[in-house]
């Protein structure tokens, strides 16, 4: 087995509860012991910052200074040597003290996009925050998909932010009564493309987790059957093209003004879509799971986005797991490892007990998380 993506040196300044912290690696998953409130997620939300976005926690840039005994840090700063391929990359991204809320991402020291990390550094992650996915509301999955889409298509976080501008500067229009046709045809034509290249990657990455999850029938986890409430989606999955999708919602939303006048929003669009997930050996909806079978069809869900993340770059990704081993029977944690070993996975693993992570035996690196302190064993 090849690990041939890992982060080799990771090093905090002024991140959460830590005021410096650095860690040396190499390629072995990274299983981090300590109890709550230690600072184990703050690690892996250090990781996660390496990827585009705001980090596995989806907080404002600003709230990850350093706040100590009520004085806050002026900035914050992640960096980190990644091995890839036989290659050697230096990422740093941050905040400086006069734009605490503009993010700063810097590729072998040059200023780059931070959709740039998408390709360098492929990266998917599991939360606790996530455990009520399947309960919550449509939005929580939308947004679950939609990282998952991020990973693969860069593209997606700018077509989603065109998409929304338009979408609520349309919205304003129609608060003030303003139906100006050319004014609101060219807001419905931005939202139509961007909406159409939105639904399009979302079938996609629809499409190649039901290809990695038929390609895994042996799994120890559930298998889910997947499928997406949203007219663009669905005509996307059906093998429509992008400018038919993007005319016809163009058409639909210019026939819609007055009713989303009326209701204060726009009542369809990819924004309303959401993600059906099925449990398919016992043919039902993962919100009518057990709380251990949704924890697990989840599970299953994100090593899919590993496996079709690693085909698609050549490398396994970066997996970051929070508390997740703690919540499967042992069975299932020992299959968990074993999965990620196989895909070559630089994995990154909290728990309050290192006994969670006996099954890696010793291919893993451990360490002791302590108030903001790490140390190895």
């Amino acid at each position: 087995m090849t690990r041939s993506l890992a982060i080799t040196r990771l090093r905090l300044t002024d991140f959460r509860n830590y005021s410096r912290a650095e860690l040396a690696l190499d390629a072995r998953p990274v299983a981090l012991a300590g109890p709550n409130g230690a600072g184990k997620t703050n690690l892996l939300e250090a990781v996660s910052m390496l990827s585009p976005g705001r980090g596995l926690r989806r907080a404002k840039l600003d709230s990850l200074r350093r706040a100590e005994n009520g004085e806050t840090a002026p900035a914050w700063g992640v960096a980190a040597t990644i091995a890839r391929a036989g290659e050697t990359h230096e990422i740093t991204t941050g905040v400086a003290p006069e734009a605490p809320n503009r993010r700063i991402v810097k590729i072998d020291g040059t200023n780059a996009p931070a959709s740039d990390l998408t390709a360098l550094i492929p990266m998917v992650w599991l939360t606790p925050a996530q455990d009520r996915l399947f309960m919550g509301p449509p939005g929580d999955r939308r947004r679950f998909l939609d990282r998952l889409t991020l990973a693969a298509a860069p593209d997606h976080a700018r077509n989603a932010s065109i998409y929304e501008k338009a979408m609520r500067e349309r919205q304003r229009l129609l608060d003030d009564n303003v139906f100006d046709p050319s004014w609101l045809g060219a807001l419905e034509a931005r939202m139509a493309e961007s909406g159409a290249a939105m639904a399009a990657a979302r079938a996609r990455t629809l499409s190649r987790l039901a290809e990695q999850i038929a390609a895994s029938p042996d799994t120890a986890f559930p298998t889910a059957r997947l499928a997406l409430d949203g007219a663009l989606e669905e005509a996307a999955l059906g093998g429509e093209t992008h400018e038919t999708i993007g005319e016809r919602f163009a058409g639909r939303l210019a026939e819609a003004r007055s009713r989303d006048a009326a209701a204060g929003r726009a009542l369809s669009g990819p924004h309303r879509s959401d993600l059906r997930v099925t449990h398919r050996e016992k043919d039902a909806p993962a919100a009518q799971c057990s709380t251990g079978e949704q924890k697990a069809l989840l599970t299953g869900l994100i090593l899919a986005q590993a496996r079709a993340l690693a085909a698609d770059h050549g490398i396994g990704p970066i997996v970051l797991l929070d508390e997740a081993a703690a919540h499967l029977d042992p069975d299932r944690r020992a299959a968990l490892i074993a999965e990620l070993n196989d895909l070559g996975a630089q994995a990154w693993l909290t728990g309050v007990e290192s006994r969670l992570f006996e099954a890696f035996t010793t291919d893993a690196q451990m360490f002791r998380v302590e108030t903001g302190e790490i140390t190895p064993g």
